[in-house]
């Protein structure tokens, strides 16, 4: 499965771009619009988190510039009726923060600002994607009491997920750490809840 790349941009054109690696192979890559708003200038290195979509007719590289959008990406994948075309539309509306914000306050017609779905569409998603991120246990006092602070909590959490524990258990704590140093960036606050995460294991 190939999840993740690095190398050289060579050609940027639509919501596409082609990433060259060091072996010298190119990989064509479809991007949300912000991501491909932040690409760096054709020559220079840049890396991408990837998700695979296959089709009858077709093998699709999606590329993200965060581990959090392509966990995402794959989560609306996984709803009815949604292909990689129409994921993609919803992370170039939306920012995973911001999505996940309009699943906290209940408003599915938001969710109609995505070209592409109507109505009845964007009920049917929010309806999925409200049981889907449920496991977000910690993100809500977060969002109400620290906005701005909801990518640094998810890319924490994202983090530290990768590193083998359960969200359900880091979410709590990252949301406290947050909320007690307001100005924490994530490296900060990934550094201070492994130490604390290390304490509790030792008890």
């Amino acid at each position: 499965m190939i999840a993740y790349i690095e190398g050289r941009l060579a050609e940027i054109w639509d919501n596409t771009c082609i990433i060259v690696t060091s072996s010298g192979l190119g990989y064509e890559v479809t991007l949300p619009a912000h991501t491909l708003q932040a690409l760096p200038a054709k020559g220079e290195r840049a890396s991408l988190y990837l998700s695979l979509a296959v089709r009858e007719d077709a093998l699709e590289l999606y590329g993200f510039a965060a581990f959090e959008e392509n966990r995402l990406f794959e989560t609306l994948l996984t709803i009815s009726k949604v292909g990689a075309r129409t994921a993609l539309a919803v992370l170039s509306t939306f920012r995973p923060e911001d999505l996940r914000r309009v699943v906290l306050e209940e408003d599915p017609t938001a969710l109609t600002r995505v070209p592409g779905i109507g109505k009845k569409n964007a009920q049917h998603i929010f309806l999925e994607l409200r049981y889907k991120l449920k496991a977000d246990v910690g993100l809500e006092p977060v969002l109400s009491a620290m906005p701005g602070r909801a990518p640094v909590f998810r890319d924490t959490l994202a983090a530290l997920a990768n590193l083998g524990y359960a969200e359900e258990e880091c979410a709590p704590l990252v949301g406290e750490i947050l909320r007690e140093e307001p100005d924490m960036d994530a490296a900060g606050a990934i550094r201070l809840a492994l130490r604390q995460l290390g304490k509790r294991s030792r008890q």
